[in-house]
């Protein structure tokens, strides 16, 4: 069962996590269990999480998974906290190599949002514990930043600042964490409180009935059937719409920048002119 509580990147050793994300920690000096090594260790960490929550992450469990004393993990990973900023990183290793070669330089800045879009929805899917990590203040490693940089080569083009660029980053991502979280939170109620979604709003429905007769909602009263439908795909709508509001950004940018450059034509014309008549 996925808990509600929230754990935080960062929260460890830093130095000793950046050494282990980019190769500088030192290797077990003695006494490694043969073919356990720091990337199994993450793995088998993120395979937990995935299956049980992140609650269900410990060093104690990890090391039960892979049949090893809880003391020899010790000799890789200081502790839970800077695990957990590995196992952040090598989901987005994970990412990486679950689509590669989609988000090139030749790709349509849409076309590249909307990748990004889907694909952060889909690793929220398959991790969905990253919804319950603060990464305000993420460890950045080797992956991270590889991700990173990914997302920004196709929206080059744009014709944006770098901050601008960013902030479309951050909001795809923000619209498809809120989406994951939502399908999410709405398992995690049914498994929590053994009422499924029907049964849930069945319940309620004497009563909303009632409400909706008593003349005191109108407009609500008034909405279609099929308005809370679980048929219509909110995620692709709100998509196409945050791509439309784009649309019209590039575009006035576009035309700004082809304004600039036609008045500096027109003033090299004319420096030029004067410098032959005179």
């Amino acid at each position: 069962m996925f808990m509600a509580r929230t754990e935080t990147s960062g929260s460890g050793n830093i130095k000793l996590t950046l050494k282990l994300l980019w190769g500088g920690g030192e290797r077990p000096s003695r006494g490694p269990k043969p073919g356990l090594t720091l990337d199994r260790i993450v793995a088998t960490a993120v395979g937990i999480a995935d299956t049980e929550g992140l609650e269900a992450v410990s060093m104690r469990r990890v090391s039960t998974a892979l049949d090893v004393g809880t003391m020899s993990l010790y000799r890789y990973v200081p502790g839970k906290a800077e695990l957990l900023d590995l196992m952040l990183d090598r989901v987005q290793r994970e990412a990486l190599e679950a689509d590669p070669g989609n988000l090139t330089a030749g790709t349509g800045w849409r076309r590249a949002v909307e990748l990004l879009a889907r694909g952060y929805l889909e690793h929220y899917r398959r991790h969905p514990w990253l919804l319950r990590v603060n990464e305000a203040r993420s460890v950045l490693g080797p992956s991270s930043l590889r991700s990173l940089e990914v997302a920004l080569v196709p929206l080059q083009g744009m014709g944006l600042s770098d901050p601008e660029l960013m902030s479309v980053i951050i909001s795809v991502q923000s619209f498809a964490g809120g989406i994951a979280r939502m399908e999410i939170d709405t398992d995690d109620a049914a498994k929590e409180t053994g009422l499924s979604h029907e049964e849930f709003w069945e319940q309620q429905r004497p009563y909303l009935e009632q409400a909706m007769e008593s003349g005191q909602f109108p407009v609500i009263a008034a909405l279609a059937e099929d308005t809370f439908s679980e048929e219509f795909d909110h995620f692709t709508f709100g998509l196409r719409r945050f791509l439309d509001g784009l649309e019209v950004l590039v575009a006035e940018r576009a035309g700004r920048t082809e304004r600039t450059r036609r008045t500096e034509r027109t003033e090299r014309a004319g420096r030029t002119e004067r410098r032959e008549e005179g």
